[in-house]
């Protein structure tokens, strides 16, 4: 089943389904109002977020350090785990987050490495 045919198949169950009273529908629209506006604050903080760790990846690359950073990467998820935890969250979930974010970033570090060591030229020993 692809996007459109899990789009049609939603339409159809709700074009079946009993129109819920008033009340219903403006709590509905309340609770989805909600969710958007989490939702752009979401990719807001994603994007201050993504902003910080290009900074991250830049300065790692004019030192020449790797992209990854296992042994950080392993310490957020603890600390992911424990505050998904503590926030009635499904840890699971807030790790399966993480390692994408984790994996975006790396990328992202992997092409300011790459843009970096073109910029400088074919690495050359150290004279001495």
């Amino acid at each position: 089943m692809n996007d459109t045919d899990a789009t049609d198949a939603t339409a159809v169950s709700d074009a079946t389904a009993p129109a819920p009273d008033e009340s219903v529908r403006a709590q509905l629209e309340e609770l989805r109002a909600s969710i958007d506006n989490i939702d752009a604050a979401v990719v807001h903080m994603l994007a201050e977020r993504f902003k910080c760790t290009q900074r991250v990846g830049r300065l790692k690359a004019a030192h020449r350090l790797p992209p990854a950073d296992p042994a950080r990467e392993a310490r957020q998820i603890v600390r992911l785990r424990e505050l998904a935890e503590s926030a009635k969250l499904d840890p699971s979930f807030a790790e399966k987050l993480l390692n994408f974010v984790i994996a975006e970033v790396i990328r992202h570090h992997e092409q300011i490495s790459d843009a970096v060591q073109t910029d400088d030229g074919p690495e050359t020993p150290a004279a001495g």
